[in-house]
C-alpha cells in the first residue's frame, strides 16, 4: 500500500495541471521533497478513503485557484511592496473585447 501510494504522489505532482502538483508545489519549500511527496500520498489516500467509505463523488479540480487565497495573495504582496516604498493602487485590468471580422 505504502508503495502504491507513493507511485500515485510521483505520478500526481507530475501531471499538469492537477490539484496535486499545485499542493506539492506549495508545501516542497516548507517540507522538502520526500516529505511534500507523503504529505501529497496522505491526501491521496484520505481522498480514497472518503470515496469507498462514505461515496463521495471525486471532482478533479485542476489549478482554478480558490477565491479567497487569490485575495489573501493580493493583499500580501500590496503589503510587500508598501514595505518596500511603493504606493500601490489596485485597479481591475479591462480585458478587450474582440472586434467582429
Amino acid at each position: 500500500m505504502r508503495r502504491l501510494l507513493n507511485q500515485m504522489a510521483h505520478a500526481a505532482v507530475k501531471q499538469n495541471g492537477c490539484h496535486f502538483q499545485n499542493l506539492f508545489r506549495r508545501w516542497l519549500p516548507r517540507l522538502g521533497y520526500k516529505k511534500a511527496i507523503w504529505a501529497v500520498a496522505h491526501r491521496i489516500c484520505r481522498l480514497i478513503w472518503k470515496v469507498l467509505h462514505e461515496g463521495v463523488r471525486y471532482i478533479h479540480r485542476g489549478f482554478d485557484l480558490d477565491p479567497k487565497a487569490v485575495q489573501q495573495k493580493r493583499r500580501r504582496l500590496v503589503a510587500e511592496l508598501k514595505l518596500l516604498g511603493y504606493k500601490v493602487d489596485l485597479a481591475p485590468l479591462i480585458p478587450q473585447t474582440a472586434t467582429g471580422m
